[in-house]
């Protein structure tokens, strides 16, 4: 049974909806104060209309190369997106009542009926925030979600759905999307990409990014097949771990060729390792008999992310890794729904001691560009900035994952910036896989930064003028400097 109230339950007299929608209001997110309030519209009227440069994500480049039609509503806006189906599940609903992992027990509009119903949920959270957004402004929906009406926004958005002016080119060109990166298997052929990059009618970059985990991890399902498949595809003729370190500097290098400019880590930890070579090839053949340990998998992992940083250094791809995260944490729920079915679940990581070997050998080298993310907000004032305010190397982060929101944000550039000023950051990232929500996040962080620095200048800490300046940099110019675009 579900547990949340109807649209239509009160527990005492509200008072009159305003006519304007929070979505609507210009002024959202901005300092209540009226004169910080003030300097901050001024701010924001420099980067709202800004292209916006998506640097870290999850879209398929197929669905761009394709132009391919979105779904319905429910599979486009609901069953994809953990950040919604996991609080709905919290209440009590089945996942497979929202068609998570690709299941079918129900109906489109069935899981579109479960949403409505389940809206209120997400008052004052950043999914609410951002659905609102985009069905304001994205898709033009008059009208605020419940389950009276989820029927007819069902048939109202499916419409629009199938209208020439909701295909993804479209969308992507009236997004004002400049970069949009998406993340690769080691051994995609990149296809889409290649098309993409060679179709003139197609002004923005779509770029691939390198994504090794499942090829590291030795619990990853066919982690030996894939492996074995890598080492035959990209080893030159080398077998074992010589023929392994090869194969992965080889497609690395082929995703250079094709515009990739960052490779990405969802290591368990920050931690990092430099093993010799007798060492590595002895794990390596352990988990390739299937004897690794759980300690194994750990020591192997910090020794390859310690060898991605040296190949970082060597082919110039930005590194980034994002560590801090259980994995499939309710093994039933992976077992019938897959990966990425919302129940990964955060916690503490250092990175200091952790990445000291790493950054002891290569947080100096000239053009290295490493980018640690998190979501253990602690982290940030404590190693990160500290971190990013000596090494040339490293750049802090932007708000992830569960710290993508509006409040969250905000104390993020709090955290960093007395330490490590505002020029070390790398500039927002959506990632997301909801492709409609990507301006809605975009804006959310120009408003974010412009209350920030609004502040800063009522303060006297900032001077005006420079106050513009630094939000042209953190918005447009740092993405294209931490990443190099």
């Amino acid at each position: 049974m579900s547990h949340f109230p109807s649209s239509t339950e009160t527990t005492s007299e509200a008072p009159a909806a305003t006519s304007l929608s929070p979505a609507a209001d210009p002024d959202r997110l901005l300092p209540a104060d009226p004169g910080t309030r003030a300097i901050a519209r001024e701010l924001l009227a420099r980067v709202e209309d800004l292209p916006i440069i998506s640097p870290h994500g999850h879209v398929d480049a197929a669905m761009l190369e394709l132009d391919t039609p979105f779904p319905d509503p429910a599979t486009l806006l609901v069953s994809p997106d953990h950040y919604v189906t996991r609080l709905i599940h919290a209440s009590g609903v089945p996942l497979e009542n929202l068609r998570v992992g690709g299941t079918s027990a129900v109906e489109p509009r069935e899981t579109w009926r479960e949403f409505a119903k389940a809206w209120p949920l997400f008052d004052g959270t950043a999914s609410g925030y951002w659905m609102r957004d985009s069905f304001e402004h994205v898709f033009g929906l008059s009208r605020e979600v419940n389950a009276e009406n989820a029927d007819a926004l069902f048939d109202e958005l499916d419409a629009k759905l199938k209208s020439p002016a909701f295909r993804p080119r479209q969308l992507f060109k009236d997004f004002n999307i400049e970069v949009l990166a998406t993340t690769d298997d080691p051994l995609d052929d990149l296809a889409a990409h290649a098309a993409i990059a060679k179709d003139p009618s197609f002004t923005g970059r779509v770029l691939p990014t390198f994504r090794p985990d499942a090829y590291i991890k030795f619990a990853a399902a066919g982690w030996a097949e894939r492996v074995e498949k890598l080492i035959s595809v990209a080893g030159d003729g080398l077998t074992g771990y010589a023929g392994y370190i090869r194969a992965l500097e080889n497609r690395r290098q082929y995703f250079v060729e094709h515009g990739a400019v960052s490779a990405d880590h969802g290591v368990r930890t920050a931690r990092t390792l430099r093993l010799d070579t007798t060492t590595a090839e002895a794990l390596f053949e352990k988990a390739r008999r299937g004897e690794a340990t759980a300690v194994d998998a750990d020591v192997f992992e910090a020794h390859m992310t310690y060898q991605m940083a040296r190949m970082s250094v060597a082919d110039g791809l930005v590194m980034t890794i994002h560590p801090g995260v259980f994995r499939n944490h309710h093994t039933e729920s992976f077992n019938k729904f897959g990966a990425d079915t919302g129940h990964d679940i955060p916690f503490a990581v250092s990175y200091t001691e952790a990445l000291r070997p790493m950054l002891e050998d290569f947080g100096t080298a000239p053009g290295f560009h490493f980018i640690p993310f998190t979501i253990d907000e602690t982290a940030f004032s404590r190693e990160i900035a500290p971190l990013a305010g000596f090494y040339p190397s490293v750049f802090i982060g932007a708000p992830w994952w569960f710290l993508d929101a509006p409040d969250a944000m905000l104390r993020f550039r709090g955290a960093v910036t007395e330490t490590a000023g505002f020029s070390r950051s790398s500039g927002f990232i959506d990632d997301t896989r909801a492709f409609c929500s990507i301006p809605a996040r975009h804006n959310t962080s120009r408003r974010i930064e412009a209350a920030f620095l609004a502040r800063l200048v009522a303060e006297s800490r900032v001077g005006e003028a420079r106050a513009h300046q630094i939000i042209v940099d953190i918005v447009d110019a740092a993405p294209r400097r931490a990443f190099k675009l």
